[in-house]
């Protein structure tokens, strides 16, 4: 069984600056996770950073698109990945009009995910409208990761959601939203579905490290949703996604097994069954994982 994290293991996840510092360097690894097993999973393998995405609307909700996520929500999903993982950088998504009413409501709603939720910084979407917003946190300490190209969260503007950046005019105001992210004060900015050439010229004019997603190779790092990369979903998956493994085919297979063996009387055998007299030593509770941190503080 393995033991929680020590004091020393729970204080070394990397920070803002060491991602920031990444540039030009070694691609950064960020992962989107809402519960404390799939962090668990994704931290052990090493991944860089950890994203309580606001797609958890999507993947976790079944909503149709991100917006009915709330910041309670969203800071009870990040307190989850907190307690599951130790390594990884932690960054919480302020979701749809989380940061859009004034500069106080930002300020508590991005305060509340560092101190309840236990994140390391938020991100937000959004390029000049932002910008001010952006300021505002970085001068109270709070670091931010910005968001460029298609945010999901304007999804109804844009129609669904489509391909960024293809007409020169909107690809020039896209490389404006990701500089005015920059000067504002962000350490690291995701850019999402926009063609090759418009990431790379964005990554090539910035001095913070760029994360694609639908935004090809040029970018410093990559992001994937968790549930795509591990293939979690039976349903039709964007160009840019790639399914590193097949969890729920392998979840139906494994559950028509269980099926398969209690209706037969193969399950449960004795191996599985406590006996009258024998004294037994204690048990991993079978519902929660073992996890690195099993507190909140």
């Amino acid at each position: 069984m393995n033991q929680p994290a020590t004091k020393a293991k729970q204080n070394s996840r990397l920070g803002a600056p060491e991602l920031s510092q990444r540039k030009n360097n070694t691609r950064i690894t960020m992962v989107t996770a809402y519960d404390a097993t799939f962090a668990r999973i994704f931290d052990d393998a090493g991944v860089d950073a950890l994203l309580v995405g606001d797609s958890l609307g999507m993947v976790i909700q079944g909503h149709p698109n991100t917006l009915a996520v709330s910041i309670d929500e969203i800071i009870y999903h990040c307190k989850a990945v907190a307690r599951g993982s130790y390594r990884a950088h932690l960054v919480a998504d302020l979701p749809f009009m989380s940061y859009h009413l004034s500069t106080e409501q930002t300020l508590r709603n991005a305060g509340r995910c560092l101190s309840e939720g236990q994140a390391q910084a938020v991100k937000l979407e959004g390029g000049l409208r932002s910008a001010k917003t952006v300021e505002a946190l970085v001068n109270a300490g709070i670091p931010v990761m910005g968001h460029v190209g298609l945010t999901p969260q304007s999804v109804h503007r844009y129609g669904g959601f489509r391909v960024q950046g293809r007409d020169p005019k909107e690809a020039d105001s896209i490389i404006q939203d990701a500089k005015a992210i920059q000067d504002a004060g962000a350490y690291a900015l995701v850019i999402e579905a926009v063609p090759e050439d418009l990431a790379q010229a964005i990554t090539e004019s910035l001095d913070i490290p760029t994360i694609g997603i639908g935004a090809s190779p040029t970018c410093d790092g990559q992001v994937l949703v968790g549930y795509d990369l591990l293939g979690l979903s039976p349903d039709p998956a964007p160009r840019f996604v790639k399914h590193y493994s097949n969890f729920f085919e392998q979840g139906i297979k494994a559950t028509a097994r269980f099926i398969d063996d209690v209706q037969h009387g193969r399950f449960p055998e004795m191996e599985h069954t406590y006996e009258k007299n024998k004294k037994e030593p204690s048990e991993p509770s079978p519902s929660k994982p073992n996890l690195h941190i099993v507190s909140d503080t």
